[in-house]
């Protein structure tokens, strides 16, 4: 807790130190100034009950500048938490992002557990650290408010000011089971939390909409998000049921303890050892004490459940990479002999059934290997291996003979271009679309679009046969590739978003990848899946010419769009079975024969 705290309070005075020391000031200058004004009061009602009016003028004049200065520095104090914590929150987003792109590979990005830390670290990184300091500052207000009614109390009666510190015992210890409460439960229901937020897309998305009308999804999705939505409403209703009684308890602690005061007050003024002054500063400093130690109880609370939950921030922001890094990592050169895959075995967990068993397998530099087999057969799973998401469970990937493993991260993956079977549509514009493809770890993909900036990224377009359509959009390539929100410069028109079709995108997925021209290693997996069949020729022919002399692995279930590649592996159930060249494996006879043959019989049947 207390590292917690210390970390939470680094991050403000790092991203707004100015604005941290303005909202101590006010704090001190918030809790000093209400015992100040019940102090004047009391020094004016008794001027005025024994008829002395000379120094009533400064007194009165004391007492409003104090009321102005209360809520001049209330609303400072208000701005200034409010900036705090929107520099605190871009801080220490930019700091969880930071951390979730350290991960190298996939493996905890598929780990539900993970995504339930990660949502609660999102959900609070903006808020978290500011409620903290927010919360411990605005205690620390309340207390200098306490200790000030207090020595004013004490001065009246000091009985009263013991019975009102000890009646804040039990409301602290409640408070603080409460906060654990409340912590323990945000985590129960973040499953839940994801699982509605997930139905609820599904309701609203474009990408499932057609299959949701024509299927008559939607009363089976709005039903089960609002059955997740009432299963974490039943936890919030029960925490919230708890909360009612222990507020009620110990608000009806704070009244008798305040009743008491105030009938002790009037008997005492009665029989004339209190004054008129005495009583009224009495009534403030018992309402004055009250109200500050439950500040202080509500606070600290407070502050004990974002710290509960800050926690999930600082493992994810703590955490190490998931994929080992070396000590010394070795500076990947230039591919020259080739990569290899040596007895490789890997499954995606321990309980996991093995995807790949013993592959062997070499891509010599400058020449293109072939993919082919069965879904399921650890296709995908090898070029995942090649990019490094995962490590092998067993055996290596070979870099020139050097274990991937070994080789600077970043580095490897500046070498290599790929056009994923499941490649993305990013809600972006045309230009930037494709522009993606070579950022490699920059910030900026460059605003300009005229001139240089855009011609190579027209270049890539046309090899992939899709500038044509991207000029022809209504602000070419400028033209947002989504309906989801405008551009910039398109806020009062949003219409101007363009959606294409699946063969389209796929043609963009090809441009960003030979936008990463001169990489030492392409790879495609499935390229040309939703192309029909001219412009799938026609890519095939502009890859084949792309691939000569390059080092490529292409995978496709068109066994005719492999045929030309300089070797061709079969792999069945996670071992490669078969291996050469096309002419080679129709010559064995094999699995890669029978498939070739039962495309090729389909495509010559006559309709």
């Amino acid at each position: 807790m207390r590292r917690g705290a210390g970390e939470a309070l680094a991050l403000a005075w790092r991203a707004a130190p100015a604005v941290l020391i303005g909202i101590v000031l006010t704090t001190v200058l918030g809790g000093l100034i209400p015992v100040l004004v019940a102090w004047l009061t009391k020094l004016v009602l008794d001027g005025v009950t024994v008829a002395e009016p000379s120094g009533l003028t400064g007194l009165a004049g004391a007492l409003a500048a104090a009321g102005v200065l209360l809520v001049l520095v209330a609303q400072a104090a208000r701005y200034l938490r409010l900036e705090l914590g929107r520099r605190v929150g871009l801080r220490t987003k930019d700091r969880l992002f930071a951390a979730a792109g350290r991960l190298g590979g996939l493996t905890r990005l598929e780990d539900p557990s993970f995504h339930d830390r990660l949502a609660l670290a999102q959900q609070h990184s903006r808020v978290g650290p500011a409620a903290i300091v927010d919360s411990g500052l605005a205690a620390a207000q309340a207390a200098i408010s306490m200790a000030g009614f207090l020595a004013a109390l004490a001065a009246v009666s000091a009985p009263m000011a013991v019975v009102a510190v000890v009646a804040a015992g039990p409301a602290l210890v409640m408070e603080l089971r409460l906060s654990r409460r409340r912590a323990a439960a945000m985590a129960d229901i973040s499953p839940a939390e994801r699982r509605e937020y997930f139905y609820a897309q599904l309701l609203i998305s474009l990408e499932a909409a057609k299959e949701a009308r024509l299927f008559g999804l939607g009363p089976l999705f709005r039903r089960r998000m609002l059955a997740e939505l009432g299963g974490a409403d039943a936890v919030r209703r029960a925490l919230d049921r708890r909360d009612l009684r222990v507020q009620s308890a110990l608000g009806a602690l704070s009244a008798v303890v305040a009743g008491g005061g105030l009938v002790w007050a009037i008997l005492a003024a009665g029989s004339g050892r209190l004054s008129v002054g005495d009583v009224a500063v009495f009534i403030a400093a018992v309402a004055g004490v009250q109200t500050a130690l439950g500040a202080i109880v509500d606070q600290f609370a407070m502050a004990h459940q974002a710290l509960l939950l800050f926690e999930h921030y600082r493992v994810v922001t703590r955490a190490g990479p998931d994929l080992p890094v070396p000590a010394a990592p070795v500076t990947s050169m230039p591919l020259r002999r080739g990569i290899e895959l040596r007895d490789v075995w890997f499954r995606y967990g321990d309980d996991h059934p093995w995807v790949l068993r013993g592959v062997d397998l070499f891509v010599p530099c400058g020449q293109s290997v072939a993919l082919v087999g069965h879904n399921g057969a650890g296709k995908s799973t090898v070029v995942k291996l090649l990019c490094r998401f995962y490590d092998p469970t067993r055996g290596a990937v070979l870099w020139d003979g050097v274990d991937l493993r070994e080789l600077d991260l970043a580095e490897l993956r500046r070498r290599i271009s790929a056009v994923f079977q499941d490649f993305m549509c990013y809600d972006l514009s045309a230009r930037e679309n494709i522009a993606l493809g070579g950022v490699d770890g920059a910030v900026d993909v460059g605003g300009d679009l005229g001139g240089d900036r855009l011609e190579p990224v027209r270049r890539a377009a046309r090899r992939a046969g899709v500038d044509e359509v991207l000029a022809g959009l209504p602000r070419g390539y400028r033209t947002l590739l989504t309906r989801m929100f405008s551009g910039e410069e398109d806020k009062a028109d949003a219409e101007t978003g363009v959606l294409l079709s699946g063969g389209q995108w796929q043609r963009v997925a090809l441009a960003r990848a030979f936008l990463r021209d001169a990489r030492d290693l392409l790879i495609l997996d499935e390229p040309t899946s939703g192309l029909d069949a001219e412009a799938e020729h026609a890519i095939h022919t502009e890859l084949a010419a792309h691939r000569a002399g390059r080092t490529s692995v292409l995978i496709s279930h068109r066994l005719g769009s492999v045929r030309d590649a300089d070797r061709i592996a079969v792999l069945v159930d996670g071992r490669v079975a078969e291996s050469g060249t096309h002419e080679d494996l129709m010559s064995a006879n094999g699995n890669y024969a029978r498939l070739f043959t039962m495309q090729a019989a389909g495509y010559g049947t006559r309709v």
